[in-house]
């Protein structure tokens, strides 16, 4: 029998990454509960798990970056020194980063479903108007407007970037990418701004509630897009790109375009038409 692999498809090396993501996974999920009712292990232990706070995530957390480290590492390597990501591998890449930001899409469609139904049909919690009474929203025309213009500035120069790439410009591509991560830094700095000035808390109503969701997951998939782009940046300085061969890069100028689409609808929505 021939030891020569007789098909286009890439079968991986056992890999420790998928259990030690699941053990960060479980204990991630259990501190969240630890954090969110400290009662949860008998009442002897609230006054720790109390004093602990957030703290009680940090294992679950660390044990979770150490497996996207390593797991993206192996991908990497894979893909630059092994070169076993063919044509055949990279179409089903593409079709795995579109099913994934498919259930982005439905991920937040729940957020804008419980937005609607509360802004549309205002119930007796609200006074029956919307905005509830008392509270006192954010001004679109503000901090709001900045942060669009950032985010529709940084889709162009993501795509510049991509364009460089496609036309082996890759010094050129690197520094369109330093603007494009500056930019996101920029906005998720705006944006901790915009809640440290805010005159509601989370817990003060359906609006806070959906406000803070939607925002707040839309803030944290900026600044995951915003490691995935710096992730970029390094590869392309370090030229793992091709003309012909940069998904790498394409998936991370997916989701980013994505990002941008997902807060142009927050801004229509829940802070000019909500508002």
């Amino acid at each position: 029998m021939s030891a020569s692999q007789s098909h286009p498809y890439h079968l991986v090396d056992p890999s420790p990454w998928p259990l030690i993501g699941a053990v960060g996974g479980l204990l991630m999920t259990f501190g969240l509960v630890l954090f969110m009712h400290p009662e949860a292990l008998g009442s002897g232990l609230e006054p720790t798990f109390s004093a602990l706070g957030l703290w009680v995530i940090l294992p679950g957390v660390a044990i979770a970056m150490m497996t996207m480290m390593g797991w993206w590492r192996d991908v990497i390597r894979e893909a630059v020194d092994e070169g076993h990501h063919n044509m055949v591998v990279r179409i089903g890449l593409r079709y795995g980063m579109a099913l994934f930001i498919a259930s982005e899409v439905m991920f937040f469609v729940a957020f804008f479903w419980a937005f609607f139904d509360a802004s549309l049909y205002p119930k007796e919690a609200t006074g029956f108007v919307w905005p509830p009474v008392g509270i006192d929203v954010f001004d679109p025309l503000d901090v709001p407007l900045l942060n669009t213009l950032i985010l529709l500035t940084s889709g162009f120069t993501v795509t510049w970037a991509h364009h460089d790439i496609r036309a082996n410009r890759m010094q050129h591509a690197v520094f369109m990418l330093v603007i494009t991560v500056a930019l996101g830094v920029s906005f998720t700095a705006l944006q901790a701004l915009e809640y440290a000035e805010a005159t509601f808390g989370f817990t003060a109503g359906i609006y806070p509630s959906v406000f803070y969701v939607a925002t707040g997951f839309h803030g944290f998939h900026v600044i995951v897009g915003t490691l995935f782009l710096t992730v970029c940046l390094v590869r392309t300085a370090k030229g793992h790109f091709k003309p012909d061969h940069h998904f790498g890069f394409e998936a991370a100028a997916w989701y980013w375009h994505f990002v941008d689409v997902v807060w142009l609808f927050l801004y229509t929505f829940i802070y000019w038409w909500g508002g």
